[in-house]
């Protein structure tokens, strides 16, 4: 037996609005969350947002995983599932002064034999770190860090971030399948409201900016997540099928290719002095962020100088 679906040219164009709706409201949280750079009012944004929930609510057929719709709505869990990462998120190596930066670089010159080595330098941001994996460019899975083997599955908590990307930018080749890393976190002006709102209501504060942000992440209920302004910066791949990458500083411009936010503030550097003059430049002007930082992380940008000797990276408090 045969079975032919019969579309019609209403059902065609209502496909087509309810997915240009989502890749507006998909554009627009892209700005106002990612590049703090809106180029509509919220009171638009609402409007579209609005109509977009509206039509999928009257058509069900319609409803997807990716909408923007559904980065809230799941039922509160009763536990979080393990997940094992594609590949150990590892604590970094310690330096506390210019002395032992030095020495970390002797130490891996002498390894490599050759000081032509070039640096990748990123902030640290002081939040929490998760792993998010994707199939075919779809958002699928996010989870903590755990014992860096093996974590929880907190997807719908992760889900909640208006700047994480549901579904990846088709700038380029989507893979079939990667892990990205990054750091979620809890802005300072977010943090600096939601105390204000909690002594209004005579609860007591939180404590901190890094504990309100882990906190969020745990919770069996999505919507007390939704309910803390969370943000993301992406800053590596872990694994990825489909593409090879030679250096660190070409992941994080196509991590930015393909919509994720990348905190800015990360340089290249063909020495240590310039890795040195960067990390002083910010001992400075930490105070001058909307997000805590507790260091500076150094990375080796060639990955076949990474491999398979170890991994080079080291954060500078």
């Amino acid at each position: 037996m045969l079975y032919f679906r019969i579309v019609s040219e209403d059902s065609d164009k209502l496909a087509a609005r309810i997915a240009e709706l989502r890749r507006q409201v998909e554009y627009h949280n892209y700005r106002y969350y990612s590049l703090d750079d809106p180029e509509i009012s919220d009171q638009e944004y609402d409007r579209m947002f609005r109509e977009l929930q509206d039509l999928e609510k009257a058509h069900p057929a319609f409803a997807s995983p990716d909408s923007p719709t559904q980065r809230v709505g799941a039922e509160p869990l009763e536990r979080f599932e393990k997940v094992e990462h594609h590949a150990p998120m590892l604590s970094l190596a310690n330096a506390f002064d210019e002395s032992e930066l030095k020495a970390f670089h002797k130490r891996i010159a002498g390894i490599l034999s050759t000081e032509d080595i070039d640096f990748v330098t990123e902030l640290k941001i002081d939040g929490a770190a998760v792993a998010i994996t994707y199939r075919e460019g779809v958002f699928f899975r996010g989870a903590t860090r755990g014992n860096g083997v093996v974590g929880e599955d907190i997807t719908a908590n992760l889900k909640t971030i208006r700047s994480l990307p549901l579904r990846l930018e088709a700038k380029g080749k989507i893979p079939s399948e990667m892990e990205v890393r990054g750091e979620a976190y809890l802005p300072l002006s977010a943090f600096q409201r939601m105390n204000q709102e909690r002594a209004a209501r005579d609860e007591p504060p939180f404590a901190n900016p890094r504990n309100a942000a882990a906190g969020a992440l745990r919770q069996l209920d999505s919507r007390i997540t939704a309910s803390r302004p969370m943000a993301f910066f992406a800053y590596s791949i872990a694994f990825v099928a489909d593409h090879n990458f030679n250096e660190q500083a070409e992941v994080l411009a196509q991590l930015q290719e393909w919509g994720f936010p990348v905190n800015p503030h990360f340089e290249h550097h063909d020495s240590m002095s310039g890795v040195l003059a960067f990390c002083r430049s910010w001992e400075a002007r930490r105070n001058s962020l909307d997000y805590e930082i507790d260091g500076v992380v150094i990375k080796v940008n060639r990955f076949d100088y990474q491999r398979p000797r170890t991994t080079y990276t080291i954060a500078v408090e």
